[in-house]
């Protein structure tokens, strides 16, 4: 393999936990939810993924577990913002610090082990086989095709169909939605658990693909720079998926400088990415009529039906 072939596979690899937990994410904030708890739902996704692809030998029931990892914290973010109405933003940093600390307390007795359940790239006859294009697109593990078909078929589903439609009709205005007849609170624990199922399977990823191993507080912030993501992207997919290959290529291009031996500083290297959403969110903030098209009117309001 090239020094070039490896450098856009790195990305790749990289990138794909980010775009999986981001459009998850988009899908919650375009029916009207903020969930600030993705970093907790991803690390759960990781410590259950490990843990079950551990105890079982297979790779796919770890990618099980780490979904239903993050659909569970997921559903308890909704009973307490949907039908408790607890307030959205401090709701979600609690699920994220409890999902740091009870994945600590249930990844203990893996840290440190090997991952014998490995999950193998794909191969596709002849594709896979061509210089440079065949393994850096037609030679990648399963969920980095996931990710792809995900932003696919969100953005199909979002803008292109009658369910997408009510759904962003919640998101722009959940008492006008409610009015004609939506249950607004339905479509929005829908959204809610499938955003959280796509941030445990990031996590899973993160454990059994990227990093085979469990490491405490693996997401090392990737949850938080989803978040800036799906801001970064206006809401739409592709934006997305553009937005996290290049997060994705700033992360590793600092760990790439940092290996070459570059006289920077470790430190400053390795907080390019955080460095980078900043910029991104700063920039996006300057364009107020790109941010007001497509905010969702009703993010972060809770919804009570009239009694």
């Amino acid at each position: 393999m090239s020094g070039m072939e490896a450098v856009f596979l790195t990305i790749i690899t990289a990138s794909t936990p980010l775009l999986l937990a981001a459009i998850g994410e988009l899908v919650v904030e375009r029916s009207g939810v903020l969930n600030l708890g993705i970093e907790g739902m991803m690390v759960m996704g990781a410590v259950c993924g490990f843990g079950a692809a551990t105890l079982t030998g297979s790779a796919w029931l770890g990618v099980g577990a780490g979904i239903l990892g993050g659909a569970f914290m997921a559903l308890l973010f909704s009973f307490l913002t949907q039908t408790m109405v607890t307030n959205q933003v401090a709701t979600g940093l609690a699920i994220t610090l409890l999902g740091l600390g009870l994945s600590g307390l249930i990844g203990s007795p893996f840290v440190g082990l090997p991952l014998e359940a490995k999950m193998n790239a794909v191969h596709i006859p002849f594709l896979s086989d061509l210089p440079f294009a065949g393994k850096v697109i037609f030679g990648q593990d399963p969920l980095v095709y996931v990710s792809v078909i995900l932003v696919i078929l969100v953005s199909h589903v979002l803008f292109k169909t009658r369910a997408g439609l009510i759904i962003r009709a919640v998101g722009q205005s959940h008492n006008s939605a409610h009015a004609l007849g939506f249950p607004v609170v339905k479509i929005r624990y829908a959204c809610i658990i499938f955003g959280g199922a796509c941030s445990g399977l990031a996590g899973a990823y993160l454990s059994l693909s990227y990093t085979p191993q469990w490491i405490e507080n693996m997401t090392a912030g990737r949850g938080w720079i989803a978040l800036a993501l799906v801001v970064f992207s206006t809401w739409i997919p592709f934006r997305l998926a553009v937005g996290a290959y290049l997060f994705g290529t700033v992360w590793i291009l600092g760990l790439y400088v940092q290996a070459m031996g570059v006289a920077i500083p470790p430190q400053l290297l390795s907080s390019l990415p955080y460095i980078a959403t900043i910029v991104a969110l700063s920039l996006i903030s300057r364009n107020k009529r790109l941010s007001v098209v497509n905010t969702p009117a009703s993010l972060g309001k809770g919804f009570v039906a009239d009694r």
